[in-house]
């Protein structure tokens, strides 16, 4: 071949000319061209092309050079190539014309060739240039010049392809030659060669790229392994076994040894029984405490008591008989007693001080606000993240919206599901097809029609990289089809699609950026190892809209974004019939709109749940003591049934046969007992539920005011949690009411039930516990029996404020704690918490004792509750006759009866030990596999729109989100800034910030960076290169004048042309200081074109932020992309790894570097929650043991009640993996929460065990008995209140809750509460109890008087049968 033939239209490219002609010498100007342009390989000898071609092939490379010319072995192996094929004097060698075509000015031109070049030829061209990358497109040079070939054979079919922007004429490349043919076999340069004109650096080599060490991930959990255990897990276990051995082998020892004990103290008790003849039996509970021992002889017997067995100090208890008592346990109750009188006295002037006090703190309700942004609502103000969102959107603008769709066939049966993407890839037919592409040719095209109501388009906000003249950029298959369908049809749409998706630079969208088909489509089928892109199970479209920080051009935004919506919902219900396609979609404005949706979502069943807690307190509370001999409702109705049909049998026939008891006689209407009407305490259920609505009305009005607002969070929880602490309150001072109306109530004086301190049992047998009394040595007239209802009140209060200020103290503290959190959500919850418990408490000691106080003189003088102007007429009562039964009811009667016992035995004990143990490992071990993350799905309503749309999204979307690094405090106009920075020089530093990226993404496994970056500086010094004659040019007479790009190259040169040093990849002689600002200014305004494609408009036109005065650089970034990330754990890792990496680069470079990409504001605390959890529940921890040690008088109870606080929290956390609730501010919340619920479990029966006490040490002889005893006591005296007022309140709305159908309500409120609910009961009522029966430290009396004690003693033995004597001599119940 040679010169050229014309071609084959008049704007075609010129054809060369078949010719076998011998090669010639050309002439001394064609010479020097072919030097220049093929260098010194044509510096002598004939040569086959004319200097025509080679101005064509010089044209041709320049095009080509600013994509390649970064790698010197690529860019020489490119122009060898073409130069040997066009221009080598062995050109018949290797080349053989195969078809002619006839054009405008000859006969006979060049239409086919076959061109044979070797195997090894191929395959050096193809890798020396493979791994070249173009920084403005994130991309590889081989998707620009090479179609995105995978192999050799692929790149030359694509340079060899006839096509507009290509080859003017097909070039064929046989793998096989005829034997008269000699393939060219040049050696091909390698880029990682030492030559310079070779050599390429590591962005564009990666054979000379150091190998960084593997990273493991953030997430891999524990590096030590035993097995498949990790070391924790296997030690747990070790420990477990080796503890149930050694207490199995401890249990049979000590039975030996006890055994043996036992005989010796029956030989001792023996022989002092007939020698003393002060023999007492009365036990420790109820006795007062014990007094610290008496003098050196007590102390020797006590010594030598030791060694006489269990209980053989109690021969001679003298040292019981004068109590001690805790300073600060008398001082709260006397303050408590005159709080309880003062209030039952004056009800109703309480009412109005506390209404007074609760009307001002309400008025901070006109402060009220929501908040709704997600940003400010997870993310703390404080955050390194979103201090870096902030420098980014200042420094380079806000990054951009999006409107994102996902187009796909409606057949297949998909199902929205939260855990895990619904759309597998696979089950659906190909969305594409002629009818469809037109379809949604005219969708695009009413989209960029729509109209908002102020007359907004999307040409108005959208993103336009080329300037306000540009295009929008919008990626969508349409592109590839200039937005419209009438240059193809049904037979040609398929190939050209193929086309485009396998070389996106031949079919430029609007926006002159390559479009790959990872962007545009997805569920791309893979056909015998060739992607059939025609087959795509999805169109993805996304329009890309700009954003900004002024509110006004926002405003416009998400007005177009509002219009666009609801079209788009529009479409979606009616292209299934009209195309049978399936929309999904996103706009800028949907995730906050449908997250706040959400709230109403569950409405009905939220509030049900309270309702149904509301009527169980309201009913609950009125199955209060019942002296009267009367019978139930259920009895009632049974004896009405069963003599109603008597009215109608003649008198004389049922006269003989009439009982004297009024109940068997028969009547039209049943008689209810009057308890139903009169002993009922709906209204003041009621009124303390009113109680905790206003607690928390009035904690919102109070932080409201304080500028504190309240998140949805609050909105739903702090109700739930109010009650759930609050109530049992109330039912502790119901129910503690009900035994002081027993003791001094009205019938108090009727007389004692059997079995009353007044009428003891006889017992058969004289195994009764020795903590029971005769009460022999009792003057029972000192007993004062009636007492008024104020002072009942009072009494109640002065018993009951202590344990509720104790739990209200540590709850409001450890919820306080909680404020450390920066996240707004956490911090705001734990105030609004913290107010509304301790307003609730402090309402519950006031205004409800004198609601207390009413409804009991209502009650007393038999008025209908709910009506209390109605008056139920007293029936006839017998002196003589007593009140029946002990005063409990059937779930106290339980505790008492069968599950104290029952607890206490020394069996039970060791396994419930032993259980709750092994429970502590397994939450531990399960611990260990807690994941991190919210599914954002979640938070969505089951029915929105968003949850296809992110069903989609994780099916299809092969890309993933960008990432920019940010590099600050570095001067870029020196050049130690730039070789920090830099990637593509021989001078840059091995670790400068794009090559520490650059291999990173070589570990894309831990790194999480997938594409090229975009490096500004390399770009923009590459521009200034003399060799891209386009790029960089000023004035030839004026150089200190720039050329536009339309400027005549005839008044313009290069602006490097004449420099010295020349411009070199040594970086020798590059602009610094002044001059560098100058031509940076000039690259960023320069229109990125294809005959300049380095410019830096379009690609990098925000990417550098300069200084007011115009003289350096104040940040820039260089922008990447993370691999696709498809669950949190992947984006938790990604946001890890980028810090990470940004962290290493900023320590090796000495500058300051952060990524930055838009989902880490809400990562964010992820990189910390961990740390936080530890910080909240540790300070909440710390705080329990503190107050509770304080108000207990102990520490080694509060110890133990701190431990057991802690064991129900960690219990919660080992449920939270096998029943898939991660770790986030949601959960942290209930964890915080769960801690305040235990401790209401816990603080109660502490304080009665504590209260119960008789001041034995922990090592005297019958000091485990006495414990015991106390712990029996404490049980049945606030265990059926805390069951009722708590663990059943909850389970109950638990239950109502689990309807929902919102996975978040589901996952985090309804599975983690009624995990924490149950927990919190067994640790509180199951394991503390045990605990403190072996190691509670000493007790302290509730009483202050030998008086109080007395009536104390009565009452332990009225009410409460020692629960180791026999059934003879327990009061029946």
């Amino acid at each position: 071949m040679r010169g050229s033939c014309g071609s084959k239209t008049i704007f075609g490219k010129d054809l060369p000319c078949p010719d076998d002609g011998a090669p010639l010498e050309p002439d001394n100007a064609t010479r020097d061209l072919l030097i220049d342009v093929c260098g010194a390989d044509f510096a002598d000898g004939p040569v086959c092309c004319t200097q025509k071609q080679v101005l064509t092939l010089q044209a041709n490379f320049q095009r080509v050079d600013g994509i390649i010319s970064a790698c010197p072995a690529c860019r020489n192996n490119f122009r060898s190539f073409f130069c040997a094929f066009t221009c080598s004097p062995n050109q018949a060698s290797f080349l053989n014309v195969t078809e002619t075509q006839e054009t405008t000015t000859h006969p006979d031109a060049v239409q086919s060739v076959d061109f044979f070049v070797s195997s090894q030829h191929g395959q050096g061209f193809y890798d020396s240039c493979k791994d070249v990358q173009v920084g403005s497109t994130n991309g590889y040079a081989m998707g620009l010049i090479g179609g995105g070939a995978k192999n050799y054979t692929s790149f030359l079919k694509f340079l060899g392809d006839k096509k507009e922007l290509g080859s003017p004429f097909q070039i064929n490349f046989p793998l096989t030659a005829p034997p008269e043919i000699s393939p060219l076999d040049m050696t091909p340069r390698k880029c990682s060669d030492p030559d310079i004109l070779s050599r390429c650096t590591c962005i564009d080599c990666p054979q000379v790229c150091p190998t960084l060490p593997p990273v493991p991930l953030p997430s891999n959990g524990p590096t030590c392994h035993v097995g498949a255990l990790s070391c924790l897990s296997f030690i747990l276990i070790l420990a477990y076994s080796f503890a149930i051995l050694g207490f199995l082998l401890g249990y049979v020892v000590e039975m030996t040894i006890r055994k043996r004990r036992e005989k010796a103290y029956e030989r001792v008790a023996l022989s002092a029984e007939s020698a003393s003849p002060r023999t007492h039996t009365r036990g420790l509970v109820g006795a007062g405490s014990l007094a610290q021992y008496l003098d050196e002889d007590s102390l020797g017997t006590q010594s030598e008591s030791r060694h006489l067995g269990r209980g053989a100090s109690l021969l001679d208890p003298l040292e019981t008989l004068q109590p001690r008592h805790y300073p600060l346990n008398a001082f709260l109750r006397r303050s408590f007693f005159r709080l309880g009188m003062w209030t039952a006295s004056y009800p109703w002037l309480t009412f109005a001080i506390v209404s007074l006090v609760v009307g001002i703190l309400n008025i901070g309700w006109q402060n009220f606000e929501v908040e709704t942004d997600p940003v400010r609502l997870w993310v703390a103000p404080s955050s390194e993240s979103k201090q870096q969102k902030e420098f980014f959107d200042q420094n380079f603008g806000p990054f951009y919206r999006t409107e994102q769709i996902f187009v796909t066939s409606v057949s297949g049966n998909i199902e929205a599901n939260v855990s895990a993407s619904s759309v597998t890839v696979g089950q659906k037919p190909p969305v594409l097809s002629w009818p469809r592409l037109k379809y949604w040719s005219a969708v695009e095209e009413d989209i960029r029609e729509l109209t908002s109501p102020n007359g907004y388009k999307l040409d108005d906000i959208c993103f336009k990289p080329a300037g306000p003249e540009g295009a929008c950029v919008v990626q969508s298959v349409m592109a590839w089809y200039e937005n419209h369908m009438s240059k193809w049809n049904h037979d040609s749409w398929a190939r050209h699609l193929e086309e485009c998706a396998n070389s996106p630079v031949d079919c430029l969208p609007s926006f002159q950026q390559p479009l790959g088909p990872q962007y545009v489509l997805g569920g791309v089928p893979t056909v015998n190892g060739v992607e059939s892109y025609h087959e795509a199970e999805a169109l993805v479209v996304t329009y890309v809209v700009s954003d900004s920080l002024d509110t006004e051009v926002q405003q416009k935004a998400m007005e177009w974004e509002e219009t666009l919506r609801t079209y788009l919902l529009d479409l979606r219900e009616r292209a299934s019939y009209e195309s049978g396609l399936e929309i999904a979609f996103s706009t800028g404005v949907s995730l906050e709109e449908e997250i706040n949706k959400s709230t109403n979502t569950d409405v009905k069943i939220v509030v049900l749940s309270y309702l149904a807690m509301f009527f169980y307190i309201s009913f609950t509370l009125g199955n209060g003591a019942n002296l009267r001999d009367e019978e139930g409702l259920v009895s009632s109705l049974v004896n009405w049934a069963i003599n109603f049909p008597r009215l109608f049998i003649p008198s004389s026939v049922t006269s003989s046969a009439q009982s004297d008891d009024s109940r068997h006689t028969p009547r039209f209407f049943p008689r209810l007992p009057r308890s139903l009407f009169v002993d009922s305490k709906f209204t003041l259920g009621l009124f303390g539920i009113i109680l905790v609505i206003l607690s928390v009305s009035t904690s919102v009005g109070f932080f409201s005011f304080l500028g504190v607002k309240v998140t949805l969070i609050i909105a739903e929880v702090i109700p739930f949690l109010v009650l759930a602490v609050g109530v049992d309150n109330v039912f502790l001072l119901v129910h503690e009411l009900d035994r002081q109306n027993l003791m001094h109530g009205p019938n108090a004086a009727l007389g004692m039930p059997p079995g009353s301190a007044f009428n003891p049992p006889m017992s058969p047998t004289q195994s009764r516990s020795p903590f029971d009394s005769t009460h022999e040595d009792i003057d029972t007239g000192s007993v004062p029996l009636y007492l008024p209802a104020e002072e009942r009140v009072a009494r109640t209060l002065a018993k009951m404020g202590p344990s509720i200020l104790l739990s209200t103290i540590t709850e409001t503290t450890a919820f306080a704690l909680g404020a450390l959190v920066p996240m707004p959500a956490v911090r705001n919850f734990a105030l609004y918490a913290a107010g509304s418990v301790f307003l609730n408490a402090t309402l519950q000691v006031t205004v409800f004792v004198s609601a207390l106080t009413l409804d009991l003189r209502r009650s007393e003088v038999n008025r209908v509750d709910c009506f209390p102007c109605i008056k139920v007429s007293s029936r006839i009562a017998l002196h003589d006759s007593v009140p029946i039964g002990s005063g409990l009811g059937p779930l106290a009667r339980f505790v008492r009866r069968y599950y104290a016992p029952f607890l206490l035995k020394p069996i039970v004990k060791a396994a419930v030990l032993i259980l709750f143990t092994g429970s502590f490992v397994a939450s531990v071990i399960s611990m260990q596999h807690i994941q991190l993350g919210l599914d954002q799905r979640l938070a969505l309503p089951s029915d929105s729109y968003l949850v296809s749309y992110f069903d989609n999204l994780d099916a299809y979307l092969d890309i993933g989100p960008p990432v920019y690094f940010v590099s600050t405090d570095v001067d870029a106009t020196k050049r130690p800034g730039q070789q920090s920075l830099c990637g593509r020089f021989s001078t840059c530093r091995d670790d400068s910030l794009v090559n520490r990226l650059e291999g990173e993404r070589k570990r894309m496994e831990s790194s999480f960076i997938s594409q090229p970056t975009a490096s500004w500086v390399d770009e923009f010094l590459g521009w200034l290169d003399p060799a891209q004659s386009k790029c960089c040019r000023v004035r030839t007479k004026d150089p200190s004048a720039f050329c536009g790009p339309r400027v005549s190259p005839r008044v313009c040169k290069p602006c490097f042309a004449d420099r010295q040093p020349p411009w070199n990849i040594t970086m020798d002689g590059f602009p610094q200081d002044e001059e560098f600002m100058r031509y940076l200014k000039q690259w960023l305004v320069s229109p990125t074109t294809e005959d300049c494609p380095l410019a830096g408009k379009a690609s990098f036109g925000t990417a550098v932020s300069i200084n007011d005065e115009g003289d350096s650089v104040m940040a820039s970034h260089f922008r990447t992309f993370h691999s696709p990330l498809k669950t949190q754990a992947d984006f938790i890792n990604a946001f890890a790894a980028a810090h990470r990496i940004a962290d290493e680069i900023s320590q090796n470079t000495g500058t300051t570097v952060f990524p930055y990409s838009l989902f880490y504001v809400f990562f964010d605390q992820y990189a910390h929650i961990i740390s936080i959890t530890q910080e909240v529940l540790g300070l909440g921890l710390a705080s329990v043991l503190i107050v509770t040690a304080v108000m207990l008088g102990s520490w080694r109870t509060g110890s133990i009640v701190t431990g057991v606080v802690a064991l129900t929290v960690v219990s919660v956390m080992g449920v939270m993996p096998l029943w898939g609730i991660s770790l986030n501010a949601i959960s942290l919340v209930n964890l915080v929460i769960s801690l305040g619920i235990a401790v209401e479990f816990c603080a109660h029966v502490a304080r009665a065990f504590m209260n119960a006490g008789s001041g034995l040490p922990l090592d005297h002889p019958a000091g485990q008995k006495e414990r015991d005893e106390r712990m029996w006591t404490a049980l049945v005296d606030v265990g059926p209140s805390v069951l009722s007022g708590i663990t059943f309140t909850k389970l109950i709305g638990m239950c109502v809750l689990a309807l929902t159908r919102s996975k978040l309500l589901e996952i985090y409120y309804f599975r983690m509460w009624l995990t924490l609910i149950i927990s919190g009961a067994l640790h509180g009522l199951v394991l503390l109890p045990v605990v403190l029966s072996i190691a509670g430290g000493p007790g302290f009396p509730l009483q202050e008087a030998d008086e109080e004690w007395m009536s104390n003693a009565i009452r332990n033995d009225y009410e409460y049968g020692p629960f180791l004597a026999d059934d003879d001599s327990i009061s029946s119940d």
